[in-house]
Formats: structure tokens, C-alpha cells, sequence
């Protein structure tokens, strides 16, 4: 069967919500994030179709991560957040752009949650390679 043109369209276009999510990771893991992870949940939920997950060493870590992350969204990619939580107590810091999902923990709050495990049906992508040599897991 042959792809209507909508079709072929669709899959030459870049995927925006990836192209934020590993955005977000190699600022992530810039930033001394450590344990970076980018999990594909399209097909698993309708909400959402990428999560990014890094962990920080403090609350002052976590927030220059999230606050450089936002810089970088807006400079190369011209997306802003549609809101956050948490950035006051700084031990889970969740940062939405719709589709896009980044979840920064301390590493008490990431064993706690363990988004991973909650979504563990989801695919991992492949960090950028900038990204991969930086993280520290």
C-alpha cells in the first residue's frame, strides 16, 4: 500500500517532542546531571510522548539544570514550558512542554518515584552523543 502524501510527509518530518527531549538530556547531562534517560511513552499514553529523567546532586543543581534547560528550549528549539512543579522544594523538579516531560530528582526523590520502573513499558532512546560521554551512569 502506498503512503498518502500526509503520510510521507509526516515521516520525514523531524519529531519535535524527540528533538526537545534529547535537547533537554545533553543540557541535562551538561549540567552534571547524572543517570540521564529519555523514555518514548507514545503508545503507552496519550498524554505524553517523551519523558527525560536526571538526577542532581542538590536542590541549587537541580535548578541551574532546569534553569538551563529552559534557556536552551528557548534559544535552539523556541519552545517555551507550558508550566513546572517543584522548584521551590527542589527534590523533584517536573518541567512540562506538552509532549515532552522532564522529571529532575535528587536521588532519594528518583529512588522513591522510580519513574523508570512505574514506566517500564516505555522505550528508551538513545541519548544524543554529546549527551553520552558527559553523563556520569
Amino acid at each position: 500500500m502506498t503512503p498518502t502524501r500526509q503520510e510521507a510527509a509526516a515521516s520525514t518530518r523531524p519529531d519535535r517532542g524527540r528533538q526537545l527531549a534529547q535537547l533537554a538530556a545533553r543540557v541535562a547531562a551538561e549540567t552534571r546531571g547524572t543517570d540521564v534517560k529519555i523514555l518514548d511513552l507514545r503508545g503507552l499514553t496519550p498524554v505524553f510522548d517523551y519523558f527525560v529523567v536526571a538526577t542532581g546532586s542538590s536542590r541549587r543543581q537541580i535548578h541551574a539544570m532546569a534553569d538551563e534547560i529552559e534557556k536552551a528550549v528557548k534559544t535552539e528549539l523556541h519552545d517555551r514550558k507550558r508550566g513546572s512543579e517543584g522548584y521551590e522544594e527542589g527534590r523533584w523538579l517536573v518541567i512540562d512542554y506538552g509532549d515532552v516531560m522532564v522529571h529532575l530528582f535528587d536521588a532519594d526523590a528518583r529512588g522513591y518515584w522510580d519513574i523508570e520502573q512505574l514506566w517500564n513499558d516505555a522505550k528508551p532512546v538513545p541519548l544524543p552523543a554529546e549527551a553520552a560521554g558527559v553523563t556520569a551512569e
